[in-house]
């Protein structure tokens, strides 16, 4: 029986890692299969982990058919065994959906990685879908790290040092932009998310360089705007 399965969780758990790693042991097993990505740090068309390990993929955008391109290849007499989907919280509803056509039609297994929540901690559209119709979520579980030591659930946009909380869902990080700045990421525990302190405005407010700011204190909730 073939499955639509979402991976979640922050940034730097490892979701790329675990995609490749999946795909060698799949090819591993002379199985084939068509690897999907959108928006990945190392450029379009390819799929890569922080660790440096990195393959060909095929770029996503908003018009780009899943059904369309796996028919394609089944019609021109390829083999597809299963699909391999990374940065899956930037894809359409539409386009999740056509994902579990895969699954439920054509007995593809489908996995797809993703972060489940933006910056805001809003749900991107396209994790929305993928828990609503996913077989089955699976929360990594390689923890990503706060800056503090705690374990690290929610994702920060940083723009010239400094956390913000409004703007653009999606903005393409360590870029420069004309209206925003230097645009950084960051992982973060929900405590230090509230507080809106990011490691740059921990090591600000510490009264050493070699000593952060754990306590409430140093660290208020900023006021409701």
């Amino acid at each position: 029986m073939a499955d639509l399965v979402f991976f979640s969780g922050t940034m730097d758990c490892g979701k790329s890692t675990l995609a490749l790693q999946i795909d060698h042991n799949q090819r591993a097993r002379d199985r084939e299969g068509l690897i999907f990505t959108k928006f990945d740090r190392a450029g379009q068309s390819v799929l890569s982990s922080r660790l440096g390990l990195e393959t060909e993929a095929v770029e996503v955008d908003d018009a780009l058919d899943f059904w369309d391109v796996v028919v394609d290849c089944l019609t021109a007499g390829a083999r597809v065994d299963y699909v391999i989907c990374d940065e899956a919280q930037f894809y359409t509803p539409r386009q999740v959906e056509q994902l579990a056509r895969l699954v439920d039609e054509l007995g593809i297994d489908v996995t797809a990685f993703g972060i489940t929540a933006d910056f805001r901690t809003e749900l991107f559209p396209g994790s929305r879908r993928l828990v609503e119709l996913a077989d089955r979520v699976e929360v990594l579980q390689v923890e990503a790290l706060c800056w503090c030591g705690r374990r690290a659930t929610h994702n920060a946009r940083i723009v010239d040092g400094v956390m913000v909380v409004e703007g653009e869902q999606v903005v393409v990080g360590d870029t420069a932009t004309a209206t925003e700045g230097v645009v950084e990421y960051e992982v973060l525990c929900r405590r230090h998310h509230m507080r809106r302190m990011n490691s740059h405005a921990a090591r600000a407010a510490s009264p050493s360089p070699d000593t952060l700011p754990f306590d409430l204190d140093a660290c208020p909730v900023p006021p409701r705007r």
